[in-house]
């Protein structure tokens, strides 16, 4: 099988992420993706995360689109920072026979060999990097080609989404519109529990 897995803290889960997730199982024909919550982000302050409960309920939400996407909490139930390799370490442990594949923004191929043991982690999986911005596939693949010394990258492209997670906290903060950039569920789950109000 072709196992697909999509880090981030997903605070809260939007159409961006459920649109790049679709993307890279229909690209990359991926029979699972795993989407993992992250419980402490090397990259972000934990001072504006709602519960790790509410995060996995939004996201169980949002993935009930596609009967490929699932919500994996092994991070969330890990007692040390959320570094990738653990997160590739315990997928492969689970599926040894099948082919993983690390979902990846295009920002972070830029910065990839700052990641931890970003050797071990190209050894063990294919990088899938999702381009999101227009023109900028020279300079992913000039970037790719440099790291392909340690295992094997994959560039694929998504329409572009413009939002992210920190724009609707404040939207919702703020009492502005939120809801066209989030699944319906997500956006009651949010109302219903009052998440995100200062």
């Amino acid at each position: 099988m072709r196992i697909g897995i999509y880090g981030g803290s997903f605070n809260p889960v939007h159409n961006g992420h459920i649109h790049l997730a679709l993307t890279a199982v229909s690209e990359l024909e991926l029979d699972r993706l795993f989407l993992v919550p992250s419980k402490i982000s090397p990259h972000r302050s934990s001072d504006e995360y709602v519960s790790e409960e509410d995060r996995v309920e939004m996201l169980r939400l949002a993935c009930q689109v596609s009967d490929k996407l699932e919500v994996c909490d092994y991070e969330l139930r890990s007692d040390r920072v959320s570094y990738t390799i653990f997160t590739v370490e315990e997928f492969r442990r689970r599926f040894p026979d099948d082919e993983l594949f690390l979902l990846v923004g295009s920002d972070m191929l830029m910065i990839f060999e700052k990641w931890n043991r970003f050797g071990d982690i190209l050894r063990e999986c294919t990088l899938a990097v999702v381009s999101r911005c227009e023109g900028d596939m020279p300079e992913l693949e000039k970037k790719a080609e440099e790291l392909r010394r340690y295992g094997n990258i994959v560039i694929c492209k998504a329409a572009p989404v413009e939002v992210s997670s920190s724009d609707i906290r404040k939207k919702i903060a703020k009492n502005k519109k939120y809801y066209c950039y989030l699944d319906k569920n997500v956006v009651q789950y949010i109302r219903l529990k009052k998440l995100y109000k200062q």
